[in-house]
């Protein structure tokens, strides 16, 4: 097993973080850099459901798709764009239609790029289809179809593989609704990272083999769930606080996808990203402002800060007023992108990046945490103990406990708020730094509450 852990940090100073920059760039598809001094957006679709009922539908409806996005993009005359193909599980489940589906994207974008010079990628992420019925099975029969859909689509015209994995969220899904924080940790930091860890070695593999990208991954089913279930600043499902908990944890466990073989971009909806930008100088993919297609969420600018590709998360293929849907949002995206882009050309990135930051970093702990001065000393508390999953993880969720406990005082957090983070800090005080110690007493403890644990997907 090679997994190489990140001992420091990519950046001297989290002040050298900034958008459209990485210190590790990726080449990628048709003459792309990402993270070579230049932003890119990353175009994020979904067919309608009525297309997916048979292969020719599914096809004709992504070359429909790729060919509005392609076009568009040449007619407001903007360089370069990603396409982000998140596999409905029928491309999954049968491999050779997600394989079909990338070869008809790329030989439409291999046409506008050789007809206008246009730079492009394609980015394939399969869903991750590791369950059967009421349990997650992430190893056996299922697997090896995920990873013969790599395959396929790899072969057939991907440039960059990704795949949001599931890797803890049966722990996960009862903690969070208990607030139990040392579950969260068990979940997401030491199951989720074993389960990346497994997954991302055969990815890096698959992407070798074909000469594409194994690009990168994100705690979306936990971290996501939780910033979901939290909501807007009226609800009160769960605190933000221990939202933003749950994504410093995310962090190290996303972190694993590039210790073991993944080079980035890293994919849209990982939050965490800044954190993991921090310490493995990978180019990464952000979502926010021009996602609320597909969601709110309370740091829309903020999050532009570090990203080297800017995504709308997803939309339904349909027709708006200014077009399709994929028309319509790739231009914004687009619009973004070049701003920043100027920015980086006339050497006001770093007070477009401040802008960005302080029009968001009071309005909610989440922000506040994830603004790049805060997250970068959120990495450098994972780098501290980088050889031991779990202790990293703890690490990432004291120093964001200790950062809003320290906050600034313009971030105002409600009793609520202040209640619930009171809660997560005597929880995590309590904690073992033994690790053989911690991993033996959780499996014990989730085995006899979570009817649905199965620690042999974990190689437990």
């Amino acid at each position: 097993m090679t997994v190489n852990r990140y001992t420091k940090m990519a950046y001297a100073s989290a002040d050298d973080m900034i958008f459209g920059n990485s210190p590790n760039p990726v080449k990628a598809g048709l003459d792309l850099e990402i993270g070579a001094g230049y932003t890119t957006p990353e175009v994020n679709y979904a067919p309608r459901p009525e297309a997916g009922e048979t292969k020719e539908k599914l096809v004709k409806e992504y070359e429909r798709i790729t060919r509005d996005i392609m076009e568009r993009m040449v007619q407001v005359g903007f360089p370069a764009v990603v396409l982000e193909t998140e596999h409905v599980q029928q491309m999954t489940n049968n491999p050779t239609w997600g394989g079909e589906v990338a070869n008809a994207q790329k030989a439409i974008m291999e046409d506008y790029h050789d007809e206008y010079g246009i730079k492009c990628a394609l980015r394939h992420t399969p869903g991750d289809i590791r369950e059967d019925r009421d349990y997650l099975q992430l190893r056996g029969e299922k697997y090896n179809t995920l990873m013969e859909s790599f395959e396929e689509v790899a072969s057939n015209g991907a440039d960059l593989l990704s795949i949001e994995t599931m890797g803890g969220k049966e722990v996960f899904d009862r903690a969070i609704l208990r607030n139990d924080v040392p579950g969260m940790l068990f979940a997401i930091g030491c199951l989720g990272t074993m389960d990346m860890e497994y997954i991302w070695q055969d990815i890096a593999k698959v992407a070798k083999k074909n000469n594409v990208v194994a690009a990168g991954d994100t705690d979306c089913a936990q971290a996501n769930t939780a910033m979901f279930i939290a909501g807007g600043l009226l609800d009160k499902n769960l605190a933000h606080t221990l939202a933003i908990i749950a994504r410093a944890i995310s962090a190290p466990r996303t972190l694993a996808a590039y210790e073991a073989g993944a080079v980035g971009p890293g994919k849209d909806c990982g939050y965490e990203n800044t954190i993991v930008k921090s310490i493995a100088g990978v180019p990464i993919a952000q979502e926010g402002k021009s996602s609320t297609c597909a969601h709110s969420d309370v740091m829309g600018n903020l999050v532009m800060q570090c990203c080297d590709l800017w995504s709308n998360e997803s939309v339904e293929y349909h027709g708006e007023f200014g077009g399709t849907t994929v028309q319509c949002w790739s231009e914004s995206l687009a619009y973004d992108c070049a701003l920043m882009n100027v920015s980086l050309q006339t050497g006001q990135s770093k007070n477009l990046r401040d802008m960005m930051v302080l029009s968001d970093k009071y309005r909610d702990p989440q922000g506040y945490i994830l603004a790049y001065d805060n997250a970068y000393k959120v990495g450098e508390a994972i780098v501290k103990d980088s050889d031991d999953i779990y202790l990293r993880a703890k690490n990432a969720a004291v120093e964001c406990v200790n950062l809003l406990e320290n906050a600034d005082p313009k971030l105002q957090m409600t009793r609520f708020e202040k209640n619930a983070l009171a809660d997560a800090s005597e929880a995590l005080a309590g904690l073992t730094d033994d690790s053989d110690k911690f991993l033996s007493d959780s499996l014990e403890q989730y085995k006899k509450e979570v009817k649905v644990f199965r620690p042999e997907n974990y190689g437990l």
